[in-house]
């Protein structure tokens, strides 16, 4: 039977029985699904509605008959009868969203597509993204993260001079399950997972995060803050939802997050629900609710761990928290070397100096390294002979810059003492003995 005579005998029926409610709605239902019925669709529907004032679903499908037939405004008005939009069905929403559009009221189409995004942040509408979505949207993504965040390391541990016990964790939990993928799944070990770094600020953690990803030949994402988070509400979500979308089909990869904590703050300390729904979307990620993460390496680095919600912290999530300290001599000889290698200098004691640095972290070295290098400049000036770095240079210069990591070490102190009930703060005090 076609669709035409399934149409008719409804028809014929309801006319027979015209109070029968159940077949106008049969009739209704059929209808809807031939796009040559709109205007009889219509005219059911508004019998049916005469009987049923207050059916709802009957006037959202009013709403959809008008739009099928271009009556924009028609839609508009139907919808400000019945109010409250937010507890529309999405596509609903959406019909309303683009005839408010199309009759210039964006300030009434933006504040629907917010609605809808807030609550499906996979939401994509063409019309409505190209109207209110800021340039760096989904829509570009793909193409900025091609060009600026995609890219395979040339870096490997043998660059990375110390943090032995990093970089055993590292081998631990990524490498070595890559390297026997079927002995560790044999014991249902996933081959993936989270990381945790943290420690003070210019200590390593993004470059021992390349260093990860260029042993294990993968690829490499790098997301900082600006990248995920957006002025319009749900598109945080979705930016996020992206990334790890791109890490999932590239993988082997290692998706790296640098200031961790400002995306995943404690919800408790968060007074809008916005912050709470990024955070809730990155769990969701992390657990890989809509799609599977074995393959996909998640290194987040952050200087205040204290300040990340806890949840991120149970198992299959950033379930191995390993702490990065300021470099120790044998890195700091190997970071001076390689920052001076291109400058002039003569027969440096690189263990004299890296001596003369307690407690210096790799931004620290850089600030004497440019301390020595303009007090020889101003010489030079002075003088007109410029003279190479030596190590006499680099040691005055380390007297006059102190170690920006004993802040950083008075307050993480305070919660290793008095905050430390699961003992992941324990490598802080056995590095301050």
């Amino acid at each position: 039977m076609t669709p035409r005579e399934e149409i008719e005998q409804l028809r014929e029926a309801l006319d027979a029985s015209p109070n029968n409610e159940v077949l106008r709605m049969m009739l209704i239902k059929k209808m809807q699904l031939h796009p040559e019925y709109q205007k009889e669709l219509e005219s059911e529907l508004q019998l049916a509605l005469k009987n049923n004032p207050h059916n709802l679903e009957l006037k959202y499908l009013l709403i959809k008959s008008y739009y099928n037939q271009g009556k924009k405004s028609t839609c508009i008005v139907v919808a400000e009868e019945i109010g409250d939009n937010d507890k529309m069905p999405e596509d609903v929403q959406v019909i309303i969203a683009r005839c408010y559009l199309s009759e210039n009221s964006n300030q009434e189409a933006r504040k629907i597509y917010q609605n809808i995004i807030s609550r499906n942040p996979q939401f994509i509408d063409d019309e409505l993204d190209e109207a209110f979505r800021s340039k760096t949207s989904y829509e570009d993504v793909d193409d900025q993260i091609d060009s600026a965040f995609f890219s395979k390391p040339d870096i490997n541990f043998s660059d990375v001079g110390g943090m032995e016990e990093v970089k055993r964790e590292i081998d631990l939990k990524i490498i070595k399950p890559l390297e026997n993928e079927e002995l560790y799944k044999a014991y249902g070990k996933k081959i993936g997972g989270g990381i945790l770094l943290y420690g003070p600020p210019g200590c390593g953690k993004t470059f021992i995060a390349r260093a990860t990803a260029g042993e294990i030949n993968s690829n490499f994402i790098n997301v900082g803050l600006d990248d995920i988070l957006d002025m319009w509400q749900g598109n945080s979500e979705k930016n996020l939802h992206n990334f790890f979308e791109l890490a999932r089909e590239n993988k082997p990869c290692v998706i790296f997050f640098d200031e961790v904590d400002a995306l995943g703050a404690k919800r408790s300390d968060l007074k809008n629900s916005v912050g709470k729904n990024v955070i809730n979307q990155f769990l969701a990620e992390l657990d890989g609710i809509s799609a599977s993460n074995d393959g996909v390496l998640v290194i987040g680095a952050t200087n205040t761990p204290w300040h990340l919600d806890t949840a991120f912290r149970r198992p299959g999530r950033f379930d191995r928290i390993i702490f990065v300290p300021p470099p120790d001599e044998k890195s700091k000889e190997h970071i001076i070397r390689l920052k001076l290698k291109d400058k002039p200098q003569d027969n440096i004691d690189y263990k004299k100096v890296a001596k003369n640095t307690p407690h210096y972290s790799g931004a620290d070295i850089n600030a004497m390294i440019d301390i020595a290098v303009e007090k020889i400049l101003e010489e030079a000036f002075a003088t007109g002979t410029p003279k190479p770095i030596t190590t006499k240079d680099l040691i005055a210069a380390s007297k006059k810059h102190k170690a920006s990591t004993k802040e950083w070490f008075t307050t993480a102190k305070n919660y290793a003492l008095f905050a430390n009930k699961s003992g992941i703060y324990d490598n802080i005090l056995n590095y301050l003995k």
